[in-house]
Parts: C-alpha cells; structure tokens; sequence
C-alpha cells in the first residue's frame, strides 16, 4: 500500500532514538521522547495560492527534516509508524 498526501502534506517515517545512552544505560519505550527527525516517504503536490496557483513545496522525497515534537497525525502502515505532516509543521532540512 502506498500513501499519497494531499495539498501541503508530507508523509514521513520517523527516526527512533537510540535505545541506550552514551554512558550505556538501556532506555524503556516510557522513558524514549517521541522522535522530531524522520525521512520524507511521499509529498502532496502543494498548497494553492487565493488564485488558484499551485505553490510547489520546499521539501521533497528523500529529505530528512525534523519537526515540531507533537506535530502531525501518526497513522501505522504494514506495522511502521509514520507521520504525516503539514509542510508548515517542517521546521528543517537536515542536510549533510
């Protein structure tokens, strides 16, 4: 199955923490803040303008962002968690 967002949305799989602390200590799932980095899977094909223009988002497939902490709705795909977000939810682009 695939997603296909719509307007200004962005679905995105978000990048788990790692499960131990550098000093090694193992970290419960209660313990572990919710993930604000994850990888762009699919995006919409933009907002409209008042005239009816498209506006072409900023981010695209293969990006990976982080984002507001609570932001965006979590939907579970073929047992994966994923996001989908509205672009103004983007706070960055990772680049490397």
């Amino acid at each position: 199955m695939k997603l296909r967002p719509l307007g200004d949305r962005l679905v995105v799989e978000p990048i788990e923490q790692e499960e131990r602390t550098p000093s090694g200590i193992i970290l419960p799932e209660t313990a572990k803040e919710r993930p604000q980095e994850g990888k762009v899977l699919a995006i919409g094909p933009g907002r409209r303008d008042n005239d009816g223009n498209r506006i072409p988002m900023d981010v695209k497939e293969g990006d990976r962002v982080l984002f507001a902490k609570y932001a965006g709705t979590e939907v579970k795909l073929e047992d994966k968690k994923l996001l989908i977000l509205k672009e103004s939810d983007v706070l960055a682009i990772v680049e490397e």
